[in-house]
């Protein structure tokens, strides 16, 4: 293990709410203690989140998580993040421990096993400890939700256990961070208020010297030291770790997609919200929707129901006209498993057992079975000379003659993945993240119309993106460096 100046040998940041930032300010950390040649690598303890990715131990993690280990330089490992829950409904999700389905659990039943969650979290963080010189720690939501601290395992639970130092971030965009943080301090016991070293005020644009005031009248009550304020960076493309991303940067090929009650990976669309020649259109429930060139269909956590609110929103009659007049659809994963003729679930591994009928658009039938699929992938398109990559996580096996006589990948492992249509408007597949890597991204949206597609690096723009993001933390790291732990 590589060791530097640097204080910490672990360091937690805990947010007052949600999307307070807590995920960059890791994955910014983690590449400036990278550079500085720490071996460092992120953890959370508990994630909920419908984006994943496959790790390298062949499990799944959240997809914060993943972008952390590539700012650490370092493979994703289902240790960086030993226990995952994935909602499948309100009230329920698959808990998925050590990167593998555990059950699938109502809140009151998963509240009750996290105990046993804690064990798993505990081992992964032991094994992270003795292979690094620092761990970076993300908390979960807030502390403060008094409801949760019960058994607690994401925040100040886990940070009590380990004896772990803990950073508060705020989100000064939203409005009320001093009342945020503030706040958050008053619902914490006096042991937890004393590992918060500090505070991180995020997403500041204006005259800094305008805050001052509300620095000094901040630290003077609460005894802690402002460690940083942190600009709002524009244009970051990283990975999100559940809110889909709505900003538009292109024009030119219109995209729609059907925001689904249990979308899942959408991270599959960075590229496109990144390409200057597409116009991508997320369309939530009861929104219009508008004319397309290419629908995609994406992935689903629960795609029995999700095709059953595909139905009752329309869906149906809009896509018929959009294929009666030339449109291309693309369906990822649950919504490649919607296109064909029937999806069946016979031992409920989604919701309950049964059959539902498919949108029918590929000759093809889906059966789900118990075992994930959980594996990066490589191959060639078959219908255009370009090579891919992807990886696959889903339950289930999808076969009919369209899967035999129009596959649409030949994988380097020697397996065929996804259909085509006999007309060739209608594609799908189990591969996510086909629009990541250049030249499969560009044959696809060739495929869908645009002629003149030009290559997008995502892989590139998410470097540039970590670079540019650990450039704007270098204030709280190097203040972090001169703490006296």
């Amino acid at each position: 293990m590589t060791r530097t100046d640097f204080p910490f040998s672990m360091l937690m940041v805990q947010g007052c709410t949600s999307d307070a930032g807590k995920s960059t300010l890791v994955a910014g950390l983690c590449r400036l203690l990278a550079r500085d040649g720490v071996a460092v690598a992120p953890f959370k303890p508990q994630n909920m989140a419908l984006n994943s990715a496959v790790t390298v131990d062949g499990g799944e993690i959240g997809r914060a998580q993943a972008l952390q280990a590539l700012a650490a330089g370092l493979p994703p490992h289902s240790d960086f993040n030993p226990v995952l829950l994935k909602p499948s409904s309100d009230i329920g999700a698959q808990v998925i421990i050590h990167g593998r389905v555990r059950a699938d659990m109502s809140a009151r039943d998963y509240h009750r096993y996290k105990t046993t969650a804690m064990q798993a979290v505990l081992e992964s963080f032991a094994r992270l400890r003795q292979r690094y010189a620092c761990v970076l720690v993300e908390g979960a939501g807030s502390p403060a939700e008094i409801n949760l601290r019960a058994r607690d395992i994401a925040n100040m639970g886990f940070a009590e256990a380990v004896d772990c130092p803990v950073i508060l971030v705020a989100d000064i965009d939203r409005g009320g961070v001093f009342a945020h943080l503030t706040g958050t301090l008053d619902c914490l016991s006096a042991s937890e208020r004393a590992r918060v070293v500090g505070f991180v005020i995020n997403r500041f644009r204006g005259d800094i010297s305008l805050l001052q005031g509300g620095l000094d009248w901040l630290e003077a009550k609460t005894g802690k030291p402002v460690l940083a304020v942190l600009p709002y960076l524009h244009g970051l493309m990283l990975d999100a770790e559940d809110a889909i991303q709505a900003e538009q940067r292109g024009e030119g090929l219109n995209v729609v997609v059907p925001v689904l009650p249990r979308i899942s990976n959408h991270t599959d669309f960075d590229a496109l919200r990144a390409h200057p020649q597409v116009k991508l259109c997320f369309v939530g429930p009861d929104a219009p929707k508008p004319p397309a060139d290419l629908v995609i269909l994406p992935g689903s956590k629960h795609t029995r129901a999700d095709l059953a609110f595909l139905q009752a929103q329309g869906w149906p009659d809009y896509l018929r006209r959009h294929l009666r007049y030339g449109g291309k659809l693309l369906g990822i994963c649950g919504g490649y498993q919607m296109l064909g003729r029937s999806v069946a679930d016979p031992d409920g591994h989604e919701g309950a057992p049964g059959v539902s009928a498919g949108l029918g658009w590929l000759d093809a039938d889906t059966t789900l079975a118990a075992n994930k699929q959980l594996r990066e992938v490589s191959g060639r398109c078959l219908f255009a000379e370009a090579p891919v990559r992807g990886y696959e996580i889903h339950l289930g096996h999808t076969d009919g003659p369209d899967c035999r006589q129009r596959p649409a990948f030949a994988l380097a492992d020697g397996r065929l993945d996804g259909a085509m249509s006999a007309d060739g408007q209608i594609l799908g597949s189990y591969l996510h993240g086909l629009f990541d890597h250049p030249e499969a991204g560009q044959a696809l949206l060739r495929w869908a119309g645009l002629g003149d597609a030009q290559q997008v690096d995502l892989a590139a723009l998410r470097e540039a993106s970590l670079e540019r993001l650990a450039d704007a933390c270098q204030p709280l790291y190097q203040r972090l460096r001169s703490l006296n732990r």
